[in-house]
């Protein structure tokens, strides 16, 4: 059983960055790589903090992991140094570890029973141990392709290569359909090739698991958009069934602010895959921070990632703004009580490597020089509220003061609307909902018959734990379609439900 004292035993421990001065040198990950036999110690050292709890919110209830990661049973393996054991345990729930181990936020980590009390030291290190069974897994040569042995028959077409539709892709193959993944883009990946920067998860670990995808007998067709290269007709002719993983893609803009129609302010993921491209071999970005005074708009995880993009490509400064105030730096509990997500100050590797965050401030307008250059923002402090009658969020200015700060470059990181418009959607009838993703009923499946979607495409841009989540299940739903059952796992947390029956 767990060392039920190891988190008096032990502090928690966080992976050992690289310098500063080296990392924004190169795209290479911010985390050091250690000798994996001192890894292997530190990490055993951090998964004995687990206590293996009565009831492990880590992947239990409304708070902890959507895929329901088994998390005190592999703790407790890597604590007595069964790795092979833990690599089993994990996978079962888990297609991709090393992408969630490397870019998950971890709302298991906030559900931790250590995360009650900042006397417990807090929670246990989750996201470093299932990195490092991802790791260890492929040095044991653990990772292995598990084609079907049996054939069903079917075709499935798959529609996008993110995580959520590399999972289903994964799990119906191994089903024993016959998985065609279909992606519009050059590469293969979606957001983790494209939208991810390469310091937080360098793409040999996608190119990893796209071999042993290969390898399982998945086909995959890039450079195909469904919908116009290969049509509606041509589709369903070919495919008994459809996953949509399309993704959320469709940037919100910030077109009532006076001035953004100058040039030098671009949507976040224009200068995020033009970055991630010039990584891949594809030449210099026309979007190039270097030597430019750079202001970042948006407080989270995308712009954070312009943030640390713009500093490796050499920004004379960066300054990333966000229009709520600064969040404390502790769990408030009467705001967001355990075991909840909490509402805290989240800093990333990237605000460690210089600028600066400005908090509850918006702009006024865009200020633009004699050629039709952005080359200044004026700000002004605000104070955000929400309507009590309609719910709605409303931004109101504290005071008549502004200040200008100099932009050569403006980075709009706002967020997502929902789904792009496409002629696949149109010409399959589907519409998106208010919420601008696709609507499905308790099985998955679409308006359209034989049409399921999962992933951002059907709860909005999320975290690529619900991408992955989401793929396992819809995996399940088409299985049974075809076949009138599945033995396919399918994550049993209560967010795991189509959004719709929720």
């Amino acid at each position: 059983m767990a060392d039920p004292k190891g988190f008096l035993k032990f502090e928690r421990a966080e992976g050992r960055k690289r310098a500063r001065e080296e990392r924004i040198g190169d795209w290479r990950e911010v985390y050091a790589d250690l000798d994996p036999a001192e890894r292997d110690k530190q990490v055993r050292t951090q998964a004995t903090r687990c206590m293996d709890c009565g009831i492990p919110f880590c992947h239990s209830g409304s708070a902890g992991c959507p895929l329901g990661n088994l998390i005190p049973e592999w703790n407790d393996l890597v604590r007595q140094g069964q790795w092979e054991a833990a690599s089993d345990r994990l996978h079962a729930t888990n297609n991709f570890p090393e992408f969630t181990g490397k870019l998950c936020p971890a709302p298991c980590e906030a559900g931790c029973v250590l995360s009650i009390s900042p006397a417990s030291g807090g929670p246990v290190a989750i996201k470093r141990v299932e990195a490092t069974i991802a790791e260890k897994s492929w040095e044991l040569g653990i990772v292995e392709p598990q084609a079907a042995e049996v054939s069903s028959g079917q075709r499935v077409a798959v529609v996008g290569s993110g995580p959520a539709g590399l999972a289903a892709a994964q799990q119906l193959t191994r089903a024993g359909h016959e998985v065609t993944v279909f992606e519009r883009d050059d590469r293969l990946g979606g957001l983790l090739r494209y939208g991810i920067p390469a310091f937080k998860m360098e793409k040999k670990h996608l190119d990893k698991r796209l071999a042993q995808l290969k390898k399982e007998g998945t086909r995959f067709v890039t450079s195909c958009e469904v919908g116009v290269d290969l049509t509606v007709e041509e589709l369903r002719a070919s495919y008994d069934a459809v996953v949509l993983a399309v993704g959320a893609l469709r940037d919100r803009d910030d077109t009532s602010t006076p001035g953004r129609e100058l040039a030098g302010i671009h949507l976040a993921m224009e200068h995020l895959v033009q970055a991630n491209r010039q990584c891949e071999g594809d030449g210099p970005p026309e979007i190039d921070a270097a030597g430019k005074h750079v202001v970042v708009i948006g407080g989270g995880d995308t712009g954070a990632d312009c943030y640390g993009t713009a500093t490796r490509q050499g920004a004379r400064s960066v300054t990333q703004l966000d229009q709520y105030p600064m969040p404390p730096q502790t769990r408030d509990d009467d705001r967001s009580p355990w075991p909840t997500w909490p509402y805290v100050l989240r800093t990333y590797p990237a605000h460690e490597e210089g600028g600066e965050r400005t908090f509850g401030v918006a702009v006024k307008r865009f200020v633009g020089d004699d050629s039709g250059n952005v080359r200044a923002i004026e700000l002004q402090r605000v104070r955000v509220s929400r309507d009590p009658e309609t719910g709605r969020r409303e931004v109101v200015p504290v005071g008549d003061e502004t200040e200008e700060i100099p932009a050569d470059l403006v980075l709009l990181a706002i967020g997502f609307e929902g789904v792009q418009r496409m002629r696949l959607l149109d010409d399959l009838g589907l519409e998106p909902n208010r919420r601008g993703s696709l609507s499905c009923g308790t099985d998955w499946q679409t308006g359209a018959p034989g049409v399921f979607v999962c992933g951002d495409a059907h709860r909005g841009a999320s975290l690529v734990v619900w991408a992955i989540a989401e793929g396992r299940s819809a995996a399940h739903a088409v299985d049974a379609y075809l076949t009138g059952d599945s033995d396919l796992p399918a994550p049993v947390h209560p967010g795991a439900l189509p959004l719709a029956v929720v």
